[in-house]
């Protein structure tokens, strides 16, 4: 068994199986996450405390499209199987793209479903999640990385039925800089004041029926975690965001699941530094489409 305070992950994703009583955690499991990628591990637990693991959901092939930065597994079920939607750095042209794999069981193995990212191909473009609406559409939200564009943006793309493809060009939803919380990327390395971080977008729909998106930023050199909420109900916004973060003592790529007691939980990894990332949960509660982290 391992314990949260000895687990390096970044980017962790709980999937709750109420019938067997236990969280399957995935995340970015490479000891060195910025190089060689290995694949993704999970872990299994039934108290978020301590896990049995590590187990190997993927390992990748000679043939695989990637080889380097794998990043941000997140796994959602769909029509009987798993589909894992993860962010990898492409052999052929060096920039990042979310690709989908899938599998029979969460323990995987998972194996390629996409044919390489669905990500646009001249993009570097991180952090894929699943999001289907009301008319039962599937859409991926991701980043296009400030990398690109020093203004990093939230976007949303249609996807085919079979999650192999994409329909239509890709939607901005928001750019960073609009978040009254976030500030630019303050670093050593960054000589301007122009760069502005999106990551880890998860899109969840509050009780009261209002759409949201929790995505990560930076507030000087702390790692933040922010919401907006969508004016309209749909996923296209307009997207108003909260005057506030979520949280701010160097934590984010968040997502929420609930406890197997009802308890809404938010899962992020802190410190944002390799090799001392680890996750951490925290209860959250909910009154008119508003969170608020319990205890803050």
């Amino acid at each position: 068994m391992v314990a949260n305070k000895d687990l390096q992950i970044r980017d962790p994703f709980v999937f709750p199986v109420p019938s067997e009583g236990k969280y399957y955690l995935f995340g970015s499991t490479d000891a060195n996450i910025w190089g060689k990628g290995t694949g993704f591990n999970v872990y299994v637990g039934t108290d978020l405390k301590e896990w049995e693991g590590p187990f190997p959901a993927f390992r990748p092939d000679e043939n695989f499209f990637s080889d380097e930065n794998f990043w941000a597994p997140e796994v959602h079920e769909h029509q009987g199987r798993y589909y894992m939607f993860a962010t990898f750095r492409r052999k052929d042209n060096a920039r990042l793209g979310t690709a989908i794999l899938v599998s029979d069981s969460l323990l995987g193995p998972f194996v390629p479903h996409s044919d390489g990212p669905l990500t646009p191909e001249a993009w570097n473009s991180l952090d894929g999640t699943l999001f289907i609406d009301e008319e039962q559409q599937p859409w991926m939200v991701f980043c296009h990385e400030w990398k690109d564009i020093s203004d990093g943006e939230v976007c949303a793309v249609r996807l085919t039925e079979d999650f192999k493809g994409t329909i239509g060009e890709p939607v901005t939803l928001f750019q960073a800089s609009t978040a009254p919380w976030a500030t630019h990327i303050v670093s050593d390395k960054i000589k301007t004041n122009d760069k502005y971080v999106t990551d880890g977008p998860y899109v969840y729909k509050a009780g009261n029926g209002e759409l949201l998106i929790l995505w990560a930023s930076f507030i000087e050199r702390s790692y933040a975690q922010g919401v907006a909420r969508s004016a309209s109900g749909s996923i296209l916004g307009p997207w108003v965001h909260e005057d506030k973060a979520l949280f701010v003592s160097d934590g984010g790529h968040d997502m929420l699941f609930r406890t197997f007691d009802g308890r809404l939980m938010l899962t992020i990894h802190t410190p944002n530094k390799t090799p001392n990332e680890r996750p951490i949960f925290l209860e959250v509660t909910e009154q008119d489409g508003k969170l608020e982290v319990v205890g803050s």
